[in-house]
């Protein structure tokens, strides 16, 4: 991208002069190479970076290749990784669809804005319009924005991504699952779920504010994928001389999983590893397209998961290995998610890092970056771009991080350092060490309680099998400490402490608080 007021000039299209014209035009070769010095010394906060978001959906921990991925291949997404930095502590802020979402998208605990869990198709709340999201604050700095995928933040007319900052919309407002023509369903759920979920409403595929079509089927859940990744390249295409924002949800791999059959069949993992092979080959086409339009060097890429593998769904559900539990809970498989970043010459390629970073952090980065103000209300993100683009000795800004869930449950505390985690007494969802369903049939969850406060020495123990509370009495000090802050700002379910610093979500005009 240029400067709007310098055309670039190279050296050699200075005009050759005879010497008897030297004198004459000596204003013009020193214009020019002015011209050519300014736009060499150019940086990103003049030229504004292109930012692109893919979030997959439900996929796991180990289900990357650079990650541990075993029946399937991923070589775009580990030629991207090759091409950039490998994170692997990066978390969601909740393991599960609406309030990762939310927080990716407004660098809030999703909890501080009333977001909570997964909304349905009769949820009468969704983000608020005195939030800002990340669409919103890039389309006041002239971004064109675009969403391609799952959006999950409200269904009604108000809370519809075109009234959030997206001048582009093509997807779902939900997850497949809130589907009557779920095609498991159909064939294998007991009587009384089928009861239950035949009462969902038709699950539209929305453009823009329009319905695309009234209701999806299998062939449309098929091509979810395709249809995403095209949208996607001619976005690309149509703003490649225009800072944009493009933000690919994919509704997979959210069971039930859909493919297309240029990748039916394809791996030893089965329909899920296929899914997954589709998944890695949107990336290829979305970086592909970057570069055949010349900007692949102004466009920082983020690849990363809306949470952890439904694990109760077997061999339609994906692999945290080797961490603890998945989605749904705030165990590290529910909230610790493959993420690679690329941007040629400002993410040093081939970086392997554990250093531990939050959705809640892009929001604030990225306004760094563009060089936009931050909203006046609060966030709980924090600028950590030196850790991105791994400054020497660059260290996480945050004492702490804090995980929620279910209505406002703080159920575990982290050290901004990613070595600590001080699980809190709840009720968390687990198999028990029993198989997960098959074929899109899940397995029933059992609930255990957690008694009493443990601590885990992330560094040394990833899965969480060895509680350490016992023998570091002074970090489960310094981390209850980080509790209280947590508590005194937005409460706690589970010690009947009130919220200060929560917000209300936004509200459908007959729905009560």
């Amino acid at each position: 991208m240029m400067s709007p007021r310098i055309r670039e000039c190279r050296i050699d299209e200075i005009p050759r002069v005879r010497k008897g014209h030297m004198i004459r035009n000596l204003p013009f070769l020193l214009l020019a190479i002015v011209a050519a010095s300014v736009v060499q010394a150019e940086t990103p906060s003049s030229i504004k970076p292109n930012i692109v978001i893919i979030l997959t959906d439900d996929q796991g921990y180990a289900d990357v290749g650079k990650f541990g991925a075993e029946g399937f291949s991923t070589p775009n997404l580990d030629r991207m990784a090759d091409e950039g930095a490998i994170f692997r502590n990066f978390h969601v802020a909740q393991p599960v669809c609406s309030a990762s979402r939310c927080a990716l998208l407004t660098g809030c605990y999703s909890n501080r804005l009333g977001i909570h869990g997964a909304l349905g198709p009769k949820s009468r709340v969704g983000i608020s319009d005195d939030e800002t999201t990340l669409a919103q604050l890039l389309k006041q700095q002239g971004y064109a924005t675009a969403l391609f995928g799952k959006w999950h933040l409200g269904n009604a007319p108000q809370f519809m991504p075109a009234r959030h900052g997206f001048d582009q919309f093509f997807g779902l407002t939900l997850s497949t699952d809130y589907w009557p023509g779920h095609p498991d369903l159909i064939k294998n759920f007991p009587p009384e779920i089928v009861a239950i979920k035949r009462e969902y409403p038709n699950l539209p595929i929305y453009e823009n504010d329009h319905i695309f079509r009234k209701e999806m089927s299998i062939d449309d859940l098929n091509h979810l994928t395709t249809w995403y990744t095209d949208r996607a390249v001619k976005f690309i295409r149509q703003n490649r001389s225009h800072p944009f924002f493009l933000y690919v949800a994919q509704s997979m791999p959210h069971v039930p999983l859909g493919v297309s059959n240029k990748f039916r069949g394809k791996t030893k993992r089965g329909l899920y590893g296929d899914v997954i092979e589709e998944v890695d080959w949107s990336v290829g086409q979305i970086l592909a397209a970057l570069k055949r339009n010349g900007i692949d060097k102004n466009t920082w890429v983020i690849f990363t998961s809306d949470n952890g593998p439904w694990l109760s769904y077997g061999n339609h559900g994906g692999s945290a290995k080797p961490l603890r539990e998945g989605k749904g809970t705030n165990w590290e498989g529910g909230t610790r998610e493959p993420c690679i970043m690329r941007w040629p010459g400002k993410i040093p390629a081939r970086t392997d890092t554990w250093d531990m970073l939050m959705t809640i952090d892009l929001f604030p980065t990225i306004a760094k970056i563009v060089g936009a103000d931050l909203p006046k209300h609060k966030i709980d993100g924090m600028d950590v771009w030196p850790i991105i683009s791994r400054v020497p000795g660059a260290k996480n800004p945050h004492e702490s991080y804090w995980f929620y869930y279910e209505v406002n449950q703080l159920q575990a505390v982290t050290t901004s350092d990613g070595k600590w985690k001080l699980q809190l007494p709840h009720t968390y969802q687990t198999l028990d060490g029993r198989p997960g369903g098959r074929d899109g049939v899940p397995a029933p969850y059992s609930f255990r309680k957690l008694e009493k406060e443990e601590l885990y020495d992330l560094e040394h123990d990833i899965g969480e099998t060895t509680d350490v509370a016992g023998q570091h009495p002074d970090i489960v000090k310094l981390l209850e400490a980080e509790v209280e802050k947590a508590r005194s700002d937005l409460g706690d379910a589970l010690t009947n402490r009130p919220g200060p610093g929560l917000r209300e979500p936004g509200r459908l005009a007959s729905s009560p608080k």
